[in-house]
């Protein structure tokens, strides 16, 4: 082990596990508790930034918690900004549901009345307001289309200036509103709100707990473990689920093909039946080998396709359940169709650094070559083929904006406290 590897201090890598130890605990506990969807939010997003800094100490020497670093960042860098992305999403949901609140109390007159009644003025009700005005074309009660309009006030609003894309998002949410469960307006509305929430919370939920919960586990074992190399990770790190046989073949791989373009990704294709769980684990091997790697092509490489693996079992495995739930949920619609939905105006502020669905639609061929559809109406995040393309794009262009992940989320307001300009 070379001497830069070896600087974190052990008190900082004890505090880690225990404060990880603690979130990951946390949503289940909660939830027993009464906790809302945006307390399990805030303490996963919370998880994440521990994880991020205790991996990127280990990848780079001179890295500080609450600094920054130019070495690429380690996929737990993306993570918080991912789940205060899904975070803003369970907001919309939030403010949707003080809307049928206050619908319950009295009908609104107009939905530009319906989301003033909720706070929600100024230019941040302007997309929301058009989606709801198009939702009453498509016959929606008023209240029905403010709310539903609301869902989409924490999404990327631009999305909606394609009136292509305006009127694909309004018939889908008309579609989803007329097949709800629910003989009144108001709960069938509210059927989709909830859908939404669930989704969303139980993907946020499901991936920290499985990538995030291995993190914990391997920095626990880590921390014991002494002088720490590549081979002691493939053969002495033992998670539930992985092999250690596909863990030495994803390895190899990896370090066999570290500079191919494009950057190996089609995991299915190149490891058939590998568990996504040994995945996990040579990708904390290669995050060690990056760590002793002083070519710095080389290093980002290994750590590329360490991300890659990571991002697999999170998107393969890990979420694609809460997204096509094998449970029927009688008070809920087609989570599918939510999510596909929503699809063309998702967006990530990766820190300073702003990745959305819409802008990658755009600069890439249009997939069904039909000008009458708009090109981010043609993705669906519930399908993974549809959204692995877009992640790994992601991926790098903040692998070319390094520091910008680094200016980590703050936490999120209340949707109650949304006021004008």
């Amino acid at each position: 082990m070379n001497e830069a590897s070896s600087r974190a201090p052990q008190g900082g890598r004890l505090l880690t596990v225990l404060l990880l130890s603690t979130l990951l605990s946390a949503p289940s506990a909660r939830a027993a508790e009464g906790a809302t969807t945006l307390e399990d939010n805030r303490r996963i997003t919370e998880g994440y930034i521990q994880l991020a800094n205790a991996f990127q100490a280990l990848l780079d020497p001179d890295f500080q918690p609450g600094g920054t670093s130019g070495v690429r960042p380690n996929w737990f860098a993306f993570a918080p900004h991912a789940s205060q992305a899904a975070g803003k999403g369970m907001l919309s949901a939030g403010l949707a549901r003080r809307v049928l609140d206050a619908a319950r109390g009295r009908p609104s007159l107009s939905v530009l009345e319906a989301l003033e009644r909720v706070g929600l003025t100024g230019t941040l009700r302007l997309s929301v307001e058009q989606l709801s005005l198009e939702l009453l074309v498509q016959g929606l009660p008023t209240d029905v289309a403010a709310t539903l309009g609301a869902l989409t006030t924490g999404m990327n609003g631009e999305a909606l200036a394609d009136p292509r894309t305006l009127t694909t998002t309004a018939s889908r949410l008309a579609a989803l509103y007329w097949s709800a469960p629910g003989m009144l307006p108001l709960d069938k509305a509210e059927a989709v709100v909830r859908t939404l929430e669930r989704t969303l919370h139980g993907g946020n939920v499901a991936i920290f707990a499985d990538i995030g919960g291995a993190a914990n586990a391997y920095l626990e074992w880590r921390q014991g473990t002494g002088e720490m190399e590549p081979e002691r990770v493939l053969t002495q790190f033992a998670l539930a689920g992985a092999r250690p046989e596909e863990t030495r073949l994803a390895y190899d791989y990896a370090r066999a093909h570290a500079h191919d373009t494009p950057r190996p990704h089609a995991f299915d294709e190149l490891f058939p039946g590998m568990e996504g769980r040994s995945l996990v684990v040579a990708a904390f091997a290669l995050y060690e080998r990056a760590r002793l790697t002083n070519g710095s092509t080389e290093r980002e490489a290994l750590i590329a396709i360490a991300n890659n693996y990571l991002a697999w079992r999170e998107q393969h495995d890990a979420v694609q359940g809460a997204f096509t739930s094998a449970e029927a949920h009688a008070d809920e619609v087609s989570r599918p169709e939510v999510m596909r939905t929503m699809t063309p105006m998702l967006v990530v502020h990766f820190g300073t650094l702003k990745w959305s669905l819409a802008d990658y639609a755009y600069a890439h061929e249009d997939r069904d070559g039909n000008p009458i559809t708009a090109p981010p109406t043609e993705y669906g995040w519930a399908t993974f083929w549809d959204r692995w393309p877009p992640i790994l794009d992601s991926f790098e262009k903040g692998y070319g904006e390094p520091a910008a992940l680094w200016v980590m989320p703050e936490p999120l307001e209340d949707p109650t406290l949304f006021s004008n300009p």
